[in-house]
């Protein structure tokens, strides 16, 4: 399943991503959680929990079976505002 993510800076750290996604409760977490799991961003692994997510990146976790999609919060809107529902 895929889950679109807005970023409402520039960018969001991996650390970021697994806090704000529930996969980690705290930024702490996040070097263990990196050493004992896989985590993709953009197809090749990573475990640096400061690297930098870019809008239009995706990110794979596939222990917990999750795929996230990074958006810019301003493109977010325009879709929202653009779609007839």
């Amino acid at each position: 399943m895929t889950e679109t993510i807005e970023i409402t800076g520039d960018f969001m750290t991996l650390t970021q991503l697994l806090k704000e996604t529930g996969i980690i409760a705290t930024g702490g977490q996040a070097k263990w959680y990196l050493s004992e799991f896989a985590v993709y961003i953009d197809g090749e692994q990573d475990q640096r929990r400061g690297r930098k997510i870019y809008p239009g990146s995706v990110v794979e976790v596939p222990a917990e079976e999750a795929i996230f999609q990074l958006v810019s919060a301003s493109d977010a809107a325009l879709e929202d505002a653009h779609d007839p529902r």
